[in-house]
């Protein structure tokens, strides 16, 4: 990649984010020497570009906390990959926030002119993603799911283990998930009892926020 490319990347991965990311990590995703990435964050810094430098834990290099992002400008072929995916991950009920993932896609259909969305429709057609359907779950307990995990926040749930009839409550906080094909896993903390537990998304029979209890 020739610098002035690399540059324009460079500004746009330091957009995409607010959080510190370090030399290192910028030198290895785009390919070059960390004395290079030292080079272009001060070229940046040179035009304009409100960089910080924040130290410790979790800091590295990031854009101004009052630094605005500029409307995001896609193209056809960016849009359509984009739509593409997510067209294919609602699809197969693979995320469990099925009606944000719609609406975020509708965003991006949005910010295309007439020219470029009927070329997105082209482009969108001839593309086939085929994967694993999830297993099905209820809307009521996705949509809980969801606010769970964007809020961080506890989660109440009666959850039915195989082989059993009878679903049990439990406390649970997110902390990731995993899509492994058909299957949404959540790792959690048991608030219970304080261990690491695994739950299968679709044996969750309820959900509902621990405030709403």
């Amino acid at each position: 990649m020739r610098r002035k490319s690399r540059l324009f990347a460079l500004a746009d991965a330091l957009r995409g984010r607010r959080t510190g990311v370090t030399a290192e990590q910028l030198a290895e995703r785009f390919g070059v020497t960390v004395r290079t990435i030292y080079r272009d964050l001060d070229a940046l810094k040179d035009a304009g570009l409100p960089l910080r430098a924040d130290r410790g834990r979790g800091g590295g290099y990031a854009l101004d906390k009052s630094y605005q992002l500029p409307p995001v400008n896609l193209t056809a072929r960016e849009a359509a990959l984009l739509v593409a995916l997510g067209r294919m991950a609602a699809d197969l009920h693979l995320l469990p926030f099925g009606a944000t993932l719609e609406s975020a896609l509708d965003k991006v259909r949005g910010a295309l002119d007439a020219s470029a969305q009927r070329e997105l429709l082209g482009v969108v057609d001839r593309l086939h993603l085929i994967g694993v359907p999830a297993l099905p779950v209820p809307v009521a307990v996705r949509t809980a799911v969801e606010r769970a995990w964007f809020e961080d926040a506890p989660l109440r749930i009666k959850y039915r283990k195989p082989g059993t009839y009878i679903a049990q409550a439990r406390q649970i906080r997110i902390r990731n998930m995993v899509f492994d094909r058909s299957v949404t896993l959540l790792n959690c903390i048991d608030l219970d009892s304080g261990e690491d537990r695994q739950f299968r998304l679709d044996r969750i029979e309820q959900a509902r926020p621990h405030q709403a209890a």
